[in-house]
């Protein structure tokens, strides 16, 4: 298995050097150079694998033996999913009216985050200690990947983690669980913007070559090739669960699956498609908030970001650059590396991009789309608790609004990705009229010390964060050179 990127300019990396990469250094971002085909018998001899079992499958198809052996891969799997709050690490709940949610948030953070980051920082240890190398982690946060890879790597000998978050916009929940750690590996930022607003002075960064190969510099986002491949996981679980695949005959066409997914930077609903790819019959809805992009993109082909991000209900999808779409529109364009290139170094230019109708007709072909405002995010959480006893957070209600709105039919399978818990999002529930019992680790957050550094909204505020920013990955890299980086992956 080898790498490319979805602009053309690089191939033939392997997964070692993906792994400990962000952007590909012609500014795509890396995928496979062929999907792997899952076979029906395939998928039908999964069904019953518990997920972990079913992460290991799945990741051996995209990570070769030479690099992590079966059963080390095992081990890291197990490990990584070790500390989950249910045994199964992920559940379904089967709720009234044909409404099934598949809850991923059940890691230390309380979001789905937590899959893909326990396991990619398992396998980033992994490897480096093989080579006694560090790395130093440089993560953009909407709310709650910034959490996710402090507590997957908190300690870690190996890596260094630096976290920037948009101070204001995220909830105190989210926030705590990133600022209260104050491990010595751990860096916390916080900026006076929007998520998107960080990811600018990120780019640069991740585009200065010289400082990524000296620092041993790479991303833990969904930039992240690693953080999408155990995503793929979860749809595939969803899929052997709810699809209705165990009533059909072994020679009988495969059922379809309708996925339904809140949407944000779309890493979730890029391996959503990844997983159509490999020929598992999924119909994929991306559900957004007022940050429309992804919406208006489906319906009308106009791939644009509005002037500002809007602050909604759910946080941790306001986004205006739903940057894994590239990813989409580069499987869409069977690999055309140089169309995918002109049109996001158009988008990133002007922030506008208007879809040739021949893609657009693509796109709405396979993913269909809705926008929820916050008033149908309350509506929404109400309705679930009346109906069910069953508490929404605000991005899962984003997902559930389709529900309401779209109710199941006779013969549809479909499944809702609940994606957080209620408990990280109490504002929002306490604006829907309900309460949320918190767990005793969310109450512990707010008796304890915090540190973090602030990133002003000066009049050059991009280029000032990018020195603040380089300067602490320096500090960081010179306190730590006498062992070493990962500049060889």
């Amino acid at each position: 298995m080898k790498y490319c990127s979805t602009r053309g300019g690089v191939r033939g990396w392997d997964f070692g050097d993906v792994l400990f990469s962000g952007y590909a250094p012609d500014g795509g971002m890396f995928m496979p150079e062929s999907v792997p085909l899952l076979h029906p018998d395939t998928l039908r001899s999964w069904r019953g694998l518990p997920y972990p079992r079913l992460v290991v499958e799945v990741s051996s198809l995209f990570i070769p033996a030479q690099l992590i052996p079966r059963q080390d891969l095992e081990v890291l799997v197990a490990e990584a999913l070790s500390g989950f709050s249910v045994p199964e690490v992920i559940r379904v709940a089967r709720l009234k009216e044909g409404l099934s949610l598949l809850e991923l948030f059940h890691g230390e953070t309380l979001a789905f985050k937590d899959l893909a980051m326990t396991c990619t920082v398992r396998f980033l240890d992994y490897l480096l200690r093989k080579k006694k190398h560090r790395a130093t982690v440089l993560v953009g946060t909407s709310g709650d990947t910034g959490g996710s890879a402090i507590h997957s790597a908190k300690g870690l000998s190996g890596l260094d983690v630096v976290v920037v978050y948009p101070r204001g916009r995220i909830t105190p929940v989210q926030e705590k669980q990133m600022i209260t750690c104050l491990e010595d590996n751990v860096h916390v930022f916080a900026a006076d913007g929007s998520s998107d607003d960080i990811d600018q002075p990120l780019r640069r960064l991740f585009a200065d070559q010289e400082l990524v190969k000296s620092h041993g510099l790479m991303s833990l986002n969904s930039v992240n090739w690693s953080r999408v491949l155990i995503q793929l996981a979860h749809f595939i679980y969803a899929y052997l669960q709810l699809s209705g695949l165990e009533h059909t005959e072994a020679d009988a066409a495969l059922p379809e699956l309708e996925v339904v997914v809140p949407t944000g930077g779309a890493g979730n609903i890029a391996a959503g498609f990844i997983v159509t790819q490999m020929g598992v019959p999924l119909k994929l809805v991306a559900m957004v908030n007022s940050n429309d992009i992804v919406h208006r993109t489906v319906t009308s082909g106009d791939f644009s970001m509005t002037t500002d991000v809007t602050r909604t209900l759910a946080p941790a999808i306001d986004i205006q650059d739903p940057y894994n779409m590239e990813r989409v529109f580069w499987l869409l364009l069977d690999g055309d590396g140089a169309s995918v290139k002109n049109m996001m170094e158009e988008f990133q230019n002007t922030h506008r991009h208007t879809l040739p109708e021949n893609h657009h007709k693509l796109l709405s072909q396979v993913l269909s789309t809705g926008s929820v405002s916050d008033d149908g995010i309350l509506e929404t959480m109400r309705r679930c608790w009346e109906e069910n006893q069953y508490l929404l957070c605000p991005h899962t209600a984003v997902a559930v609004w389709h529900h309401y709105r779209c109710p199941h039919s006779p013969g549809l399978n479909r499944c809702y990705i609940a994606t957080a818990s209620p408990a990280k999002f109490q504002a929002a529930v306490e604006r829907a009229g309900l309460t949320v019992d918190l767990p005793e680790a969310v109450r512990a957050l707010d008796e304890l010390a915090t540190r973090y550094q602030n990133l002003e909204r000066t009049p050059d505020w991009c280029k000032d964060w990018e020195e603040s920013l380089r300067e602490k990955i320096r500090s960081v890299g010179s306190s730590r050179r006498n062992t070493g980086t990962a500049a060889d992956y």
